[in-house]
């Protein structure tokens, strides 16, 4: 192996020491490594102290004005356009709009043609023409 990836891997295996993800076998042969190789009790060492200091920060919070300070910072930048408002017409292009409704209006027509309950079905044993039959009455 190259010298880096020895290096890496000590990084690495130390890592897991420190934050106690190694368990048995692992853990007792990083901490022989660690307790008779200098450089891997310098690398413990460094982990150990940047633990340390990470822990020792405190987490900041944003300021209250944050949403409105990103909110007109990207309507300065975008001139308006981002937060501008639209009508429908200016969000899709009338043309597709009216290719929409001239295809659902054509579904609509075949559903109520189809239908056995629609009002454009047209009977075709009904013949408007003739005069209903009346019925014979019986004696």
């Amino acid at each position: 192996m190259s010298e880096q990836a020895d290096e890496d891997e000590m990084i690495v295996k130390v890592t897991d020491y420190v934050e106690g993800a190694l368990k048995g076998a692992d853990k007792d042969a990083v901490a022989a490594k660690i307790a008779s190789d200098p450089t891997w009790k310098q690398t413990h060492d460094e982990m150990v102290e940047a633990r340390k200091m990470i822990s020792g920060l405190r987490v900041a919070k944003a300021p209250e004005t944050f949403v409105e300070d990103v909110t007109g910072t990207i309507h300065k930048r975008s001139a308006g356009r981002f937060f501008a408002r639209r009508t429908l017409g200016d969000r899709v292009p009338f043309g597709v709009l009216l290719v929409v409704a001239i295809i659902a209006l054509g579904v609509i027509a075949y559903l109520m043609k189809a239908s056995p309950t629609g009002s454009l079905k047209v009977d075709p044993q009904h013949d408007s023409t003739q005069e209903p039959t009346k019925p014979i009455p019986t004696p």
